[in-house]
Parts: C-alpha cells; structure tokens; sequence
C-alpha cells in the first residue's frame, strides 16, 4: 500500500518549565490573563506532522513513504536527514524567500503543553496540487496543514476517488464546521484526540454514530489511557504500552499514527494495528524530539514481546 502524508513540516522548539501551567493560571481572571514562563531548556528538532508519521512508518520498514508539503530555503539539511532514513522527498516542494514552518511548545511537569505554530512556507500548500504527483496513491493523510490545504486535498482526494484518513486535529480551531464535516463525511477513516473528537462533533454536528456510518473506521487517543479504535461494529480497546522514563510528549500521538498505518498497510488485526502504534509511541515519549526515537525493525519486535502477544504475525515485517 503506498501512503503519501500531507500536513505540516516544521522545525519544533521544545522547552521545559520546571513548575506547573495550573498553579500560575486565575481562572476567576482569564480575561485580563498575562503570563510569561522562564524555562530551564531548549531544543531545536525536526518536526511536522506529516514528515513525523513518515518517519516512524519509515522506522517500521514500510517502503519509502511520501511526504507531500511546502517547506522554506532551510529546509535543505532536514531533506538530507529524511532521505537517509528512506523517507521519499521529492514532493516536498520548496518556496524561495520563505523559512520552514516553525512550532513553539513549552511543556510543564505535568507533561502540560503551551504552544504556538508559525507557519511559514506552510501557507503555499494550498497552491500545492496532489495531482501534481504523477500518480494515485492507495492512501492519503490528510492532517494538519494550511486550512485552504486541507480542504484541497479533501476535494481532489474525492475527486480522484483515493481513500483519504483525515486528522484535522490542531486545525480544528482554525477551519470552518463546513470545511471540517465536509472533511469527515468524504473520509475512509478519521483519527483524533479525545479532546479534538469533542471539538469535532461539536463543530459538524455530527455524533459518534453519524460519524461511524460514514468512515470505515474511527481511531480517537486518550493520551495516558491508551486509545480506541472502532471499526467493523465493534470497539477495540488499546491499552499504553509501557514506558521506561518519559522526556516529552511533542510527536506522541504522530508516531502513534505511524505505527498505526504501518500495521494497516501490512493487513494486520485492528487489535496489533492499535498496539504497533502504541510501542511507537512509547518510543517518542522517551525520546525529546519528535524523529529522535531509532530502532530496527527487529528491536521493535523484540521490545513488542515483552507486553503484547501477537502470535508471530509480526514475523511479517521482519
């Protein structure tokens, strides 16, 4: 199965605030709210949603997955580290005169997250057509990206007749509830959070058994409670898989999505699908940075073993 990830590509600037966001926040005084965080580090990383899910499908031996986006003139030593881990970038277009996309997230102990997103040669991606591929993918991700993009990529995957996953996710806030059900209703499959899966219903009004009618199957994250996965009229139940120390949570639920669509790709159960993308979280969690986590394919089977039973079928992708 060929899968080309659409979405952001961005440099991430990740820091730490040795406190907690809640114990600084008045809620009886949000609306003069005014408050600065110093915090005790800071990394500069690759990210972006689309190149992160690439990167773990790429980890987990799926055949050079595409990535699909516009990126600015600093983009150059990021195309090199893709390609040596055999992320395909000849799609990645890049907009002269313009920087990469770049995201800001500050994170407290309590693994809280504050952030904001610049997003830079992101913004051309709506002039940026997928039939300017040169052939059809059996698979398209559409997950956050420049509104007008997404909503593209909507229209033309409709359009061309390829099965899309939509992950609006961030992009939420940002879109209009038609761009957003317009979205879900042409969708093969939909992944989100708990919280955006909320925002989403809201937005479209749509409910659960709306939305279930329409896709061929629902993934929602619960964070530290694992994740569900409803598809063929039943509801799977995925647990965490355990980790040994957690860094950061920037990339989590991106790599989940890639370990996810590896097994997918492969024609695994819903049940090992979930549970792929939950080891390839872990994997993120322990790590700062979002495309920090390495492994071979072997290693993640072994470490898989450990917890879960797959009963060989992983055996596959050895």
């Amino acid at each position: 199965m060929s899968i080309v990830c659409t979405g952001s590509v961005a440099f991430d600037y990740l820091m730490k605030f040795p406190g907690y966001f809640k114990d600084h926040i008045l809620t009886e005084n949000l609306e003069t709210l005014s408050l600065s965080f110093l915090v005790e580090s800071m990394t500069k990383v690759r990210g972006g949603i689309a190149p992160n899910i690439a990167y773990t499908l790429a980890l987990l031996g799926s055949p050079q997955p595409v990535v699909f986006a516009t990126v600015g003139e600093d983009f150059e030593d990021y195309r090199i580290w893709l390609e040596n881990h055999r992320v395909e970038t000849k799609y990645i277009k890049i907009i002269k005169g313009v920087f990469t996309a770049s995201f800001f997230a500050n994170t407290d102990k309590a693994n809280s997250q504050i952030a904001s997103f610049y997003p830079g040669a992101m913004a051309y991606a709506r002039d940026y057509s997928l039939k300017e591929l040169g052939f059809t993918p059996e698979l398209v991700v559409i997950s956050p990206n420049d509104p007008g993009a997404m909503d593209r990529y909507v229209e033309e995957c409709s359009q061309l007749k390829i099965p899309y996953l939509y992950d609006p996710s961030q992009q939420i806030v940002r879109m209009n509830s038609e761009e957003i059900r317009k979205g879900v209703e042409h969708a093969s499959s939909l992944f989100v959070n708990e919280y955006e899966y909320q925002l989403l219903q809201k937005h479209t009004g749509l409910n659960q058994n709306d939305i279930l009618k329409i896709v061929d199957f629902l993934v929602v994250t619960l964070g530290d409670k694992g994740a569900k996965i409803f598809a063929d009229d039943r509801e799977y139940k995925i647990p965490v898989y355990p980790v040994e120390t957690i860094i950061d949570p920037t990339g989590v639920g991106d790599a989940f999505r890639g370990g996810f669509l590896r097994g997918f790709q492969e024609g695994f159960s819903w049940d090992l699908c979930g549970k792929i993308g939950s080891l390839s979280a872990a994997y993120c969690l322990e790590q700062n940075g979002t495309q920090s986590h390495q492994y071979t394919v072997g290693e993640f089977v072994k470490r898989f073993r450990l917890h879960y039973d797959d009963e060989g079928a992983l055996d596959q992708i050895l």
